[in-house]
């Protein structure tokens, strides 16, 4: 998705600035301004209200897997995916200036971000300390002035909050990456055959034998590829059971046409939530060749 160059986008996210989602807005709308909320169901208010024109939101990462706030707040929003975002995470171990990593005892962040970090949490034998998120406990390390204490935080945090990077990207392993979904109040499908595209929708089957597995078929009979298929409780009922997915092609595409088609025969619920490009990022899909 592209910004026209005389029009400033205000797009939320949740967390504090320096936030690895503010990082993702700036690298993909750098002319964007960047609204922080505290949760993603203020994020996802503000983009429903108008106050922002879309919304920078986390939807899986390599290593912690699926956000699941999100698969549950996403398809009761209302919103739409009109693009998505793969960002390389780096995490910094930060502290006030002048701090050495001897003085360190604590270390604070998301507790994503310090399960990603555990090597270095081991090695330097400091307690690990639950955040909200990773900027604001760069935030929290800045404000409380007491040099015991360091942050997993962005490089951009530690900008904004005037801290000192005492040892560079200290993650575990070196393909931890975030997907971002872009979301936005309207529907904005990408034209069939502009580009890869990705469709998203979500579905519930009939309670019938095999109905899963029925809905399912269309997309192998019809080479349709599907890249992600998460399912997640409704209501906290244990036979209500929805379905998230990610398909390669445009709904208009034969192929994906006819999948879906069979699809919404054994559902029971059936939405598309986005049609959307393709990041290069997909590109490095696939398994090993040997």
């Amino acid at each position: 998705m592209t910004i026209p160059k005389n029009q400033i986008m205000k797009i939320a996210f949740q967390g504090e600035p320096g936030a690895n989602s503010h990082i993702a807005i700036v690298e993909a709308f750098p002319n964007a301004e960047p609204l922080p909320c505290a949760t993603f169901e203020d994020a996802l208010a503000a983009i429903t209200s108008g106050e922002a024109d879309l919304g920078m939101i986390p939807i899986e990462n390599s290593i912690a897997g699926r956000v699941a706030d999100i698969h549950h707040l996403l398809p009761q929003s209302g919103l739409h995916i009109v693009g998505e975002w793969f960002l390389p995470i780096h995490h910094q171990m930060m502290a006030l200036p002048g701090t050495k990593l001897t003085d360190i005892k604590t270390v604070e962040s998301h507790v994503h971000a310090l399960g990603q970090c555990r090597r270095i949490i081991r090695k330097l034998g400091i307690k690990a300390i639950v955040a909200a998120d990773t900027a604001g406990s760069a935030r929290a390390i800045a404000e409380r002035g007491d040099k015991s204490c360091a942050s997993l935080a962005s490089r951009l945090a530690a900008d904004i909050y005037g801290l000192e990077i005492l040892a560079e990207d200290v993650e575990d392993e070196d393909h931890n990456t975030t997907r971002f979904v872009m979301l936005s109040k309207d529907a904005k499908w990408a034209p069939q055959g502009s580009e890869p595209l990705v469709t998203s929708f979500v579905f519930r089957v009939r309670n019938l034998p095999a109905a899963l597995y029925k809905a399912l078929g269309g997309f192998a009979t019809n080479g349709v590829n599907m890249t992600k298929l998460e399912s997640y409780m409704v209501d906290g009922e244990f036979f209500a059971t929805q379905f998230y997915a990610d398909v390669d092609g445009h709904p208009d595409d034969r192929s994906l046409a006819f999948a879906l088609e069979e699809l919404k025969f054994f559902s029971r619920e059936f939405r598309i939530v986005g049609v959307y490009p393709a990041h290069p990022f997909r590109a490095t899909f696939g398994e090993p060749t040997s």
